[in-house]
């Protein structure tokens, strides 16, 4: 009794002593289930997961509770023998189409929810999504703009000098906008090294793949903030390059979306203007590494076969008209998708660096007033 009481004491003192070794897990949030689901597919998702699960301790359960029985009921000690037979037919078919069959039931569901999150059909808008060390970029195809996106938690708080943030670690300069109840597709690739593009609320996890293009899509529901991270070990600020995505009102969307068109026309300057060679190579190869060489990397080398070289290419070493097509209107049959989203000065700039890096020495310029021509 004495030894209790003096125990009761010291048990207070080591948890007091523990916890003030570990203030990170005393303040943690305490959720072991899944994000609240923000769109059908991740609502789907989490229904297949618990449905699983309780087939599983429904498993669990009967295969160990028979196994205990056995163990328990026809031990030695109460004078059972272990009884010896080979090859008895019947339990040889019951344990094989009864796995089978819970198999069949597991299937169904399964696999509806996996056709239903792999259909990118029909979208209402389309976003490209490209992973770089370490940061994100989207471009929307269909209204012809795009930013980087980029970490935006203080240094200071990285480094333990100041308090960390609400959201440490989890924050951004210019988040990933979209309207609500709009089936979004995102096209996924990476621009050096394999990232991940993962918003658990979405239910969405794609690898992002130098060189490949892969897509997944998402509706949200509910307007809101909701927050990702890369999910691939991409190097030593894997850790910093966060997704955000602001699902806004239909209206509050086409409003953000207008004034991000302003500020590229702004940025385009006078679509009159003749640029130089040296301006059109030095805005072209920004063009290039944020567009092109996520495919036809970097060296211009390309990635055979799906993405031909540029380096010695006949399209672009060859007559200026041909290849401001291919750029303008894709190609069929091929992974070369349209860029008509870019502006009239960052196609001219683009195509003019092609034609003049590597070993390809054209010594050409294309200016703006010529892509604004050929467009139809």
């Amino acid at each position: 009794m004495v030894r209790f009481s003096q125990g009761r004491p010291l048990a207070a003192r080591l948890l007091t002593g523990l916890a003030a070794l570990l203030p990170a897990a005393a303040h943690a949030a305490r959720e072991w289930n899944f994000q609240p689901a923000a769109t059908d597919i991740a609502r789907q998702q989490i229904d297949l997961h618990s449905f699983i699960m309780w087939i599983c301790v429904v498993i669990f359960i009967g295969v160990f509770g028979v196994m205990f029985y056995s163990i328990f009921r026809h031990r030695k000690s109460v004078g059972h023998r272990a009884a010896q037979f080979h090859e008895n037919t019947m339990v040889e078919v019951v344990w094989t189409v009864v796995p089978f069959l819970i198999l069949l039931f597991m299937m169904y569901p399964a696999t509806k929810t996996i056709l239903a999150f792999k259909d990118t059909s029909s979208p209402d808008m389309t976003v490209k999504v490209t992973g770089y060390q370490w940061k994100w970029s989207y471009d929307y195809l269909q209204d012809g703009f795009g930013f980087y996106s980029n970490l935006k938690t203080p240094l200071a708080q990285i480094e333990n000098r100041e308090p960390k943030g609400e959201n440490y670690l989890l924050e951004v300069d210019n988040p990933l906008v979209v309207p609500v109840d709009t089936k979004v597709r995102l096209l996924i690739t990476a621009n050096d090294v394999i990232h991940a593009f993962w918003v658990p609320a979405f239910g969405i996890k794609q690898d992002a793949i130098p060189g490949f293009v892969r897509d997944n899509w998402f509706r949200a529901e509910k307007v809101g903030t909701y927050r990702g991270q890369c999910a691939e070990l991409c190097g030593k600020e894997h850790g910093f390059m966060p997704i955000v995505v602001e699902v806004v009102s239909k209206a509050d969307y086409a409003k953000w979306a207008a004034a991000q068109k302003q500020k590229v026309a702004a940025a385009g300057g006078d679509p009159a203007k003749t640029w130089s060679l040296k301006e059109l190579v030095a805005k072209g190869g920004e063009v290039y590494a944020a567009n092109c060489a996520a495919c036809h990397q970097a060296t211009g080398k390309g990635v055979a076969p799906a993405f031909p070289p540029l380096d010695g290419s006949k399209i672009v070493t060859g007559p200026k008209a041909d290849q401001i097509a291919i750029l303008l209107e894709g190609k069929a049959n091929t992974a070369m998708t349209a860029f008509k989203q870019l502006s009239d000065a960052d196609l001219a700039a683009v195509i003019t660096y092609t034609r003049n890096a590597w070993g390809n020495a054209t010594a050409e310029a294309l200016q703006p007033a010529e892509i604004k021509a050929a467009r139809k």
